[in-house]
């Protein structure tokens, strides 16, 4: 459990400060064995206990992590030691879990822990990568361009994400807009059509007696039916998203969609590159580099030739070249580089620029699967609607007649 405390010097001058203990009493033995008199002694929480109380737990983000690792950059830069600027940060920042996590390292770091070792404790906000990164730079002292680098490298991520949710954000509008028109029709359209055949005592076609039906049941009973949409969603979501056999299914299901396909194994070419380039400048063995690549790579297949590059291949002797000329998952131009930037010297170098092509290829990719998704999409949603339309026009063409 830990504790923040205020206490009072000998001289009169005001401290406070961080310390994990079993409870209160340990914290005042604390204090008493450092000749400190308590003023105020108060529990803090801690990452996860905030992250649990906010909105679906998400909260420390990719913005949040590219603003620390590039003000850790600037201030360190500028001569600032870790802890000073760790400090500034806590007094500036609002947003509790961020501060609760730096407040954390402080303490962490007063004990003589490692830096890394607070972020080792997260891996749910911290991937391996990242932690590994700011062990070897703070292994060889060179933290300042270990943080640098990150802050790119997240930057890049942020823009990456922003730039495929901004491409998916049209098709998502056009569905909820339909969607909308639809609960419009059932819900109020299908009801007055529906009363003026009983008035008239007409008897429509069975095609449109079917679609009539359905409008009204859905009509009688759309609070339960979308309270029921919802729930669905919101389980399906923690089922396939927050459960490893869930994420699983998600998966082989991805893998039978060829442009969705595409797209996850682009991006999981871009993310091998940059992460292993990432590990290998920080002073990462070629073999750490790969295992903890494999791990965040997120593209099962890849992870897999990945791990045996690693374990069969070099690690038995193989030149870089030859372990990944035997995994055919890798494109012809992916494995020609990695042998001849082997021969070359600069494999990290090579690395970078392959993630920056494949950026490209992802924006280009997801926006073939939007142009694709988009007329499917208004197919679907023209021939329920048309539906809907011609089963209430054809009704009302045989009662005018009538008339």
């Amino acid at each position: 459990m830990r504790f923040h405390y205020i206490a009072s010097q000998p001289n009169g001058r005001v401290i406070e400060g961080d310390f994990e203990g079993s409870g209160p009493a340990e914290v005042l033995e604390h204090l008493a064995g450092q000749g400190l008199k308590p003023i105020s002694i108060k529990i803090l929480k801690g990452v996860e206990e905030i992250s649990r109380k906010s909105f679906f737990g998400k909260s420390i983000t990719v913005a949040d992590k590219v603003f620390l690792t590039k003000y850790l950059f600037l201030m360190l830069k500028v001569g600032t030691d870790l802890l000073k600027a760790i400090d500034i940060l806590i007094n500036d920042l609002d947003k509790p879990a961020v501060k609760a996590l730096l407040m954390e390292i402080r303490g962490a770091l007063e004990k003589g822990m490692p830096f890394y070792s607070t972020f080792l404790k997260y891996p749910k906000y911290f991937s391996p990568v990242f932690t590994n990164l700011i062990k070897a730079g703070e292994t060889s002292g060179n933290l300042e361009k270990v943080f640098e680098d990150l802050s790119v490298s997240l930057e890049k991520e942020q823009d990456l994400r922003r730039k495929i949710k901004s491409a998916l954000t049209y098709p998502i509008i056009l569905l909820a807009g339909s969607f909308s028109i639809l609960i419009l029709l059932v819900t109020f359209a299908v009801p007055r059509i529906a009363n003026i055949f009983s008035s008239f005592n007409t008897q429509p076609p069975f095609f449109s007696r079917i679609v009539i039906s359905v409008g009204l049941f859905i009509g009688d009973y759309i609070w339960f039916i979308l309270v029921a949409i919802v729930l669905m969603v919101v389980s399906l979501w923690y089922l396939f998203a927050k459960t490893n056999s869930g994420k699983r299914i998600l998966y082989r299901f991805a893998m039978k969609l060829p442009v969705i396909k595409n797209v996850l194994k682009q991006m999981a070419l871009q993310r091998f590159a940059s992460t292993l380039s990432s590990l290998l400048m920080a002073g990462l063995s070629i073999l750490d580099s790969l295992e903890i690549t494999a791990q965040t790579v997120g593209f099962e297949d890849l992870k897999n030739s990945l791990m045996r590059v690693s374990r069969e291949g070099i690690a038995k002797g193989l030149t870089i070249g030859e372990a990944f000329r035997r995994e055919t998952i890798f494109p012809r131009v992916v494995v020609n580089l990695m042998a001849i930037s082997e021969k070359a010297g600069h494999i990290e170098n090579i690395l970078l620029a392959l993630a920056d092509f494949y950026e490209g290829e992802i924006e280009t990719a997801v926006k073939t699967m939007v142009s694709f998704l988009e007329p499917v999409m208004l197919m679907a949603i023209g021939i329920i609607i048309g539906t809907i339309a011609v089963s209430i026009i054809v009704p009302i063409y045989q009662l005018v007649g009538q008339l």
